[in-house]
């Protein structure tokens, strides 16, 4: 539409149209029902809180991608994506939240109505937006419909960023260096939790170098002591207290483009276990980053980070990174391509990664990791925060 300020140039919205009808062809699909809010803005530039309930975009081998969603989230399509009006299609409020009926049987009459009943459709089958009563209520009512799982088909064609999306990452990647500035600002024995994250949220919105900070997928998380020993929790009214290790991991995000950052404070002084582990961690994520350049794969990386760890003595069962980009919550990853062990997937220019070495030892945590760019000739750190244990006490 002419009066919608796009984030990206129509030109670049139709390439990854182009990228994504080939491998539709590739795989033998007509039309794929794309629910990932991701993808969806990544293929049309929609953006709202909207993903609570069921909405979609259709993409088919040819013409404008169509949105479809609850009506009242129509409007907010209008402001936000590229398509003409005839290709933004809302069903109405019976049928959210009813038992009784399923917006998926009023997708089916706007697919039949596109002349897509008989065709042969992707849909993402293992995702957080997509239920199993939606793949059910879609089958019983496009009976002559030949249904496939696409999931990841529209992620994939998302791991290699254009110059304007790693502007953004940057941009997001200046947030959180200004986040975790605030936390080495204020963090003591005796400031309770929230009022540190409250600081870091109010960071985190204001933004930094002259960019506004959007909401990030993932929440602050920082659990301190036998508490960090789980990656996961996030916060209490509890106050930071001496001798104790807390691990940071957070967010900056700038529209919708993510910079995860994490690193570690010990107030008082740290036991000579935590500070082996940050030596290893900080030589083996070196091993791992000398690795990162074109042509290498993601398990090449890998066993250049674990084999240095386990020669320091430490073990990590999960993975040590993963692809990042455009997200919305309740994840920051791309859910494609991992540092792990076996992951074949050869790095590219342009490739965004949440390089993650962190260690959840018995008694405590330890995460230092990075938002990584890989460049024609190597691997660049966007965040500027120093890769160290930060020692208050």
């Amino acid at each position: 539409m002419s009066d919608v300020e796009l984030r990206f140039t129509r030109e670049e919205y139709g390439a990854r149209i182009e990228r994504t009808r080939q491998s539709m062809v590739e795989k033998g699909l007509e039309l794929i029902i794309v629910s990932d809010p991701s993808n969806m803005a990544w293929l049309t530039g929609y953006d709202g809180w909207s993903f609570y309930v069921h909405q979609g975009v259709l993409v088919g081998l040819e013409g404008e991608p169509i949105w479809w969603g609850r009506a009242m989230d129509a409007q907010g399509a209008r402001r936000t994506v590229f398509m003409q009006p005839d290709n933004i299609v809302g069903y109405d409020d019976t049928y959210v939240q009813n038992p009784l009926k399923h917006p998926m049987e009023q997708l089916s009459q706007v697919i039949t109505s596109r002349g897509w009943a008989k065709a042969r459709i992707g849909v993402e089958m293992d995702n957080y937006w997509f239920s199993a009563a939606a793949s059910e209520t879609l089958r019983s009512h496009l009976k002559e419909a030949r249904f496939s799982d696409a999931t990841g088909l529209v992620n994939w064609q998302r791991k290699v960023k254009s110059s304007r999306e790693v502007e953004f990452i940057r941009r997001a990647a200046a947030i959180v260096d200004a986040m975790h500035a605030k936390v080495i600002e204020l963090v003591e024995p005796g400031l309770p939790k929230n009022v540190l994250v409250a600081e870091i949220q109010k960071q985190a919105i204001l933004g930094a170098g002259g960019h506004w900070g959007d909401y990030c997928a993932i929440v602050p998380m920082l659990p301190s002591g036998i508490d960090a020993t789980a990656p996961h929790l996030t916060w209490d009214d509890r106050p930071f207290k001496n001798n104790e290790g807390t691990f940071f991991e957070l967010g900056g995000c700038y529209k919708r483009y993510h910079a995860p950052l994490s690193r570690t404070v010990y107030l008082g002084k740290p036991p000579q276990k935590f500070l082996d582990a940050e030596r290893a961690v900080s030589e083996a994520t070196e091993a791992g980053l000398a690795k990162c350049k074109p042509g290498v794969t993601c398990g090449e990386v890998a066993e250049a980070f674990f084999g240095t760890l386990q020669k320091r003595g430490f073990h990590k069962d999960s993975r040590a990174g993963y692809s990042i980009g455009l997200s919305y919550p309740p994840d920051w990853g791309e859910r494609t391509l991992s540092i792990r062990r076996g992951d074949k997937t050869v790095l590219e220019p342009n490739m965004t990664l949440h390089f993650m070495p962190a260690l959840w030892l018995d008694d405590g945590g330890l995460e230092l990791s990075e938002t990584i760019l890989i460049t024609d000739t190597g691997v660049e750190c966007l965040s500027k925060t120093p890769r160290k244990l930060v020692v208050k006490g």
